[in-house]
């Protein structure tokens, strides 16, 4: 049985296999975490985490009974608690673990192989503790809030209402695809400027982002691929492992220069490309997400004129990112999650106006 002695957050373990349920065990606990149960299926998920009240989940997506997307959807109905999903990175896992993510989960970690060497081992585990610690801080008054529709919100400021762009790029982290799926799907086509989205994912989970919500938007949605255009009808989401940058000619390019701040993508990255050929035609919408990825590139819009839109903390899952740009007087609109869709809709309708006489 595992420890129980009381050491950081506690965590329960839902996979179907012993075997793995083990080897996760062993990672967390020596990585100083203490897991307090498991669970075999999506309905001991609910049962467990009602009665044992983990701090922190790490869920498995296939599982016979009631699999790890059904579970998650109830759980977050009875019992919101940050959920790491513990997955593998290609086929049919992929995306629904990327539904997954936006249904509330926070995180997501390469399922461990069974055949680890002690390096590999190592890395895995440390990636593991460090996603779950993080986890253990997300807001879960947030993740009980049911996402709904795009509601009229306060308007901008006068600043951020004359000075939008043709340009919107969105910068989010944890809790970033279940906001995006209550943002991007409200947006209008052509929205009047192109949109780039970063969102912190590893790779083989942005494609699946894009094609859920590509079927849910009016926008066409899909992964940047190299030298894309940057049009009004679509939206590009930087791949996950590469750094999106933004070129002179209206094209998007990818790079693989080593990550920032463990990040790669990186929105600051994106974002400071931009601002030297876009100027004040961006508008930046900084959403939920732990760090400051995000503050470096709202400097450069800010010098550049443009508008800087962020989450505020009563929707933000991890009030991070929003908080750092919020705190550093850059940002000329603070709006709900479902205040969003609107406020970016205003902020560009009048530079795309102006730029149509």
């Amino acid at each position: 049985m595992p420890p129980t002695t009381s050491r950081g957050p506690r965590v329960l373990i839902c996979d179907d296999s012993p075997l793995l349920r083990r080897v996760i065990t062993d990672m967390l606990t020596d990585g100083g975490l203490t897991v307090v149960g498991e669970a075999r299926d999506g309905i001991e998920l609910v049962e467990k985490a009602i009665a044992l009240k983990p701090d922190v989940i790490t869920l498995d997506v296939e599982m016979p009974r009631r699999n790890g997307l059904e579970g998650l959807r109830e759980l977050m109905k009875v019992r919101p608690t940050p959920v790491v999903m513990v997955s593998s990175l290609t086929g049919k896992n992929s995306a629904e673990t990327s539904a997954a993510l936006a249904s509330g989960a926070i995180d997501v970690v390469e399922k461990p192989a069974l055949r680890l060497s002690p390096q590999s081992w190592g890395t895995t585990r440390d990636e593991m503790v460090a996603k779950v610690r993080s986890a253990a801080t997300a807001r879960t008054a947030a993740l009980a809030r049911p996402v709904r529709a795009s509601v009229p919100g306060p308007r901008l400021a006068s600043r951020a209402s004359g000075s939008g762009g043709n340009l919107v790029i969105i910068a989010t982290s944890t809790g970033g695809p279940r906001a995006l799926h209550s943002v991007v799907p409200h947006l209008p086509s052509p929205l009047g400027s192109g949109v780039l989205i970063v969102q912190h994912m590893p790779v083989g989970f942005t494609k699946p982002l894009a094609a859920q919500l590509n079927e849910k938007s009016k926008l066409s949605v899909r992964e940047a691929d190299e030298t894309d255009e940057i049009r009004p009808d679509t939206a590009l989401i930087a791949p996950g492992g590469s750094h999106l940058e933004v070129t002179a000619r209206g094209r998007v390019r990818l790079s693989q220069a080593p990550p920032i701040g463990a990040l790669r993508p990186r929105a600051d990255v994106t974002i400071e490309s931009a601002a030297r050929h876009y100027g004040s035609r961006i508008t930046l919408i900084v959403l939920t997400g732990m760090g400051d990825d995000g503050l470096i590139g709202a400097r450069a819009v800010r010098a550049a004129g443009g508008t800087i839109l962020v989450e505020g903390e009563r929707t933000c899952v991890g009030w991070g990112m929003p908080r750092s740009v919020e705190e550093a007087g850059l940002a000329d609109g603070v709006f709900p999650l479902d205040a969003m869709p609107l406020a970016i809709s205003e902020a560009v309708t009048p530079r795309a106006t102006a730029a149509a006489r």
